[in-house]
């Protein structure tokens, strides 16, 4: 696709401008990473770099004292400085401490960080959500006994209104109807208010347990998980330091330019599977399989947390319905009237014997009415008000497992990142790494190529060219001694170039004196090399 010379211009334009707002950060990244400044801005720069760290770590560690472990003021002050001013000195005298600190940024990507996101995210869950479902199943059981009460009471009311409408009639009315309730009204009204105040202050001493439990726990998975993300850092640096064959697996421009310096670079021509390009950003087959491995992993994770989220839901709307019920329950109004009219006769069998009514005289005549009011919750006793879900506790929640999911696919980035930083502290060790890596990548080139090369076949590495000086001792017949031009290994071939194979002279490089044999066809004849020549068999 053709492009304009004005659009060739803009993206000339932006990459100088992109390489010079990114100038003052690598600058100070080369000295942040130096061991001993080479001069007074290195120096400078890096003591700025280390405070600035200091004073962060010292402003986290205050604030962890504070609002996590609710620590006095004054000690924690003095605590955070104390904190600050030794991670000062360390990040300023020790460089290995600046290279574990640099370290940890990218591990945080890595599955270490991934376990501190994920532990975060399901504290801040645990925290917002358990002891809101507790509060609403509270509130639920407050309903309970605010009804209970309420019905506790009015059956005792109207078994008092029935007394009394009793207690009216006088005394053959008392003694015709005789209401008792079994047992001591106030006794049971006594024990139903303990036994519900106790199963509420139940519910609230285990809404706290359940606080502080997952606080410290909070706190306790917190501080273990940033020591393992430091252990993880140090483990990293000494497998570096220790073993060359540790993450030595990226394909960097240091060795592109020493196989370009020893014109190898055929070597990565066709490169083996586990040989990454470190600036290359795309993921291998391998890498994208394991990161949908691991992202099948999260979103089981993902699910369990949406059910903690519903379950927070469904208990505040029930206990929202219950409240809501117990509040609309009416009064019930109550009237009891009593009438009571006694007569009597005398001699009425008299008019009866003339079928006729007897006259009643009246004896006694009692009308009384009363009035009370059933209610089914008691007046006393105070609705808890449902607690709404925290939607940004389930937000806050739900990122930190979305940035672990992203940890995932960002890991494989992470390693390369961690390599880079770790060979900008110690560029005396990358060197050594990458010249065990060049070595490596042509042993695999020579067991690829195992079998004897015929005459100009290309070989792994630049051929080696042998001169030969025809000797004037004819003691042994046509033999000839063969001079190196580079004090190299005594090795000969009848008047042309031997292309040899580092699997069979790689030692040599080191111990030019040792005796070796290479059978090797040349114009038909077979010849033994050896230290001092060769003789024809």
């Amino acid at each position: 696709i053709p492009v304009s010379p004005a659009a060739s211009t803009q993206w000339r334009l932006w990459d100088l401008g992109l390489r010079k707002a990114l100038a003052p950060l690598q600058a100070a990244w080369v000295a942040f990473s130096q061991p001993v400044p080479t001069g007074r801005g290195q120096l400078l720069t890096q003591v700025l770099l280390c405070g600035c760290l200091s004073a962060a770590a010292a402003g986290l560690t205050h604030r962890w004292l504070v609002s996590s472990l609710l620590c006095p003021l004054g000690p924690s002050t003095t605590a955070a400085t104390l904190c600050g001013l030794l991670v000062f000195l360390v990040l300023g005298l020790v460089p290995p401490a600046r290279c574990l600190f640099a370290l940890s940024v990218p591990t945080l990507s890595t599955e270490q960080g991934r376990r501190l996101l994920l532990s975060w995210s399901a504290a801040t869950l645990a925290v917002a959500v358990v002891p809101n479902v507790l509060a609403n199943v509270g509130a639920a059981g407050q309903v309970l006994r605010c009804v209970t009460e309420g019905s506790l009471e009015g059956l005792l009311n109207t078994t008092h209104q029935l007394h009394a409408a009793s207690r009216a009639l006088g005394r053959a009315g008392g003694q015709a109807l005789t209401l008792q309730a079994h047992g001591n009204g106030s006794v049971l009204l006594l024990h139903t208010l303990k036994a519900t105040r106790q199963v509420l202050e139940d519910f609230s001493g285990l809404e706290a347990l359940g606080r502080a439990a997952v606080l410290g726990t909070q706190q306790v998975a917190a501080g273990l998980f940033v020591l393992g993300l430091l252990a993880d850092s140090g483990w990293y640096i000494h497998r570096y330091l220790t073993d060359l064959r540790f993450d030595n697996i990226y394909a960097t421009g240091q060795l592109v330019r020493q196989l370009a310096e020893a014109r190898a670079t055929q070597l990565v021509a066709s490169p083996p599977g586990w040989l990454l390009w470190a600036a290359r950003p795309r993921l291998s087959r391998g890498e994208l399989l394991r990161c949908l491995l691991r992202l099948g992993l999260l979103t089981l994770l993902l699910v369990a947390t949406a059910v903690a989220v519903a379950t927070d839901h469904v208990a505040f709307l029930l206990a929202q319905a219950a409240v809501d019920w117990a509040q609309k329950l009416p009064t019930v109004p109550i009237t009891l009237t009593v009438k009571y009219d006694a007569s009597y006769t005398v001699l009425g069998f008299v008019p009866f014997l003339f079928n006729q009514p007897p006259p009643e005289s009246p004896f006694v005549s009692a009308h009384n009415s009363f009035h009370w009011e059933l209610r089914l919750t008691s007046a006393g006793c105070r609705l808890l008000p449902a607690q709404r879900p925290q939607a940004a506790a389930a937000l806050t929640a739900g990122a930190l497992q979305l940035a672990a999911c992203a940890t995932v696919l960002l890991q494989t980035y992470a390693w390369r990142l961690r390599h880079a930083i770790a060979a900008a502290f110690f560029p005396a060790q990358e060197a050594r790494r990458v010249r065990h890596l060049h070595a490596r990548l042509q042993r695999r080139c020579d067991r690829h190529q195992g079998q004897p090369l015929p005459l100009e076949t290309p070989s792994c590495r630049p051929a080696a060219h042998w001169s030969l000086e025809r000797t004037q001792s004819r003691k042994a017949e046509g033999g000839e001694l063969g001079k190196h031009t580079d004090r190299g290994p005594c090795c000969v071939a009848s008047g042309g170039v031997l292309h040899l194979s580092e699997s069979l002279f790689l030692y040599l490089h080191n111990n030019p004196c040792d005796l070796l044999s290479y059978v090797g066809m040349w114009e038909g004849r077979k010849w033994t090399l050896g230290m001092k020549g060769f003789e024809k068999q």
